[in-house]
């Protein structure tokens, strides 16, 4: 399995299919594996690229927190094209991966030719509450450090992912997973590129998330996947597939 060399830093990728190029990416906690009905579904008609966070799955899991960010992830995710020879794709991903989509997409605009942000969240405009979220994800790196893989749950997405560090995933909590300021919600009304947001009908914390991200983006398209909770494209993977292909037919 190919493995991009980030200054001594190993992330795991996957590069399956030909066509036009699809960059998906996971949720905290989650692995490359979540993606599988996804590469199954679209590798005979698109090249379908997926990854593991650091910390996460396959990808290696440095000591210090500061090798853990919402930048380096995005780096990252331009090296991985950079190296597969992709000069512009359709990015996509579930919760963690839905945000740095975004970011990917403020960062790096040029090379995006359409959004896919599913179950996910644009960030928060106030302090208050990017100071909430941030407590929250200390939560989960304190779980991680006293549970060990125990405090991964049983969320869907998660039981179709294997991971090598409990570490890194609390120190993917500390680092990946914070927000500092508002850039990424105050980019939504400069989107361009066609934009699906789509939501688990189940996922009712992501509800809100998703119906402001619909309105606040130019030329997007707002789907609810019935019987879904948060990993709609693991919980009910032929309607995810079919929203997606729907979209993707657009382009």
């Amino acid at each position: 399995m190919p493995t991009l060399d980030r200054n001594g830093v190993g992330i795991h990728y996957e590069d399956r299919g030909r066509g036009p190029a699809i960059l998906l990416s996971h949720g905290y906690s989650a692995t490359s594996q979540m993606w599988a009905k996804q590469v199954e579904a679209f590798q005979s008609d698109y090249r379908v690229i997926t990854w593991d966070l650091r910390g996460h799955g396959r990808s290696d899991s440095p000591e210090a927190v500061s090798d853990y960010s919402e930048s380096l992830a995005v780096g990252d995710m331009e090296a991985i094209l950079r190296t597969c020879g992709v000069e512009r794709a359709v990015i996509g991903g579930l919760s963690l991966g839905g945000y740095l989509s975004l970011a990917f997409h403020l960062a790096h605009p040029e090379q995006v030719c359409a959004l896919m942000l599913f179950d996910t969240g644009p960030g928060y405009k106030s302090p208050k509450g990017r100071e909430l979220w941030n407590r929250g994800a200390e939560r989960m790196a304190r779980n991680f450090d006293r549970q060990g893989f125990s405090a991964l749950g049983e969320g869907a997405e998660v039981r179709v992912s294997t991971h090598q560090s409990v570490e890194g995933l609390a120190r993917a909590a500390r680092g990946t997973l914070v927000q500092f300021d508002a850039r990424v919600i105050e980019s939504l009304e400069s989107i361009r590129v066609p934009t699906l947001v789509l939501v688990g009908e189940s996922d009712l914390p992501f509800h809100a998330a998703t119906d402001y991200m619909a309105a606040k983006i130019p030329n997007a398209s707002k789907v609810v996947i019935p019987g879904a909770g948060h990993a709609t494209n693991v919980e009910q993977p032929s309607a995810f597939n079919q929203a997606v292909r729907s979209f993707l037919s657009t382009l």
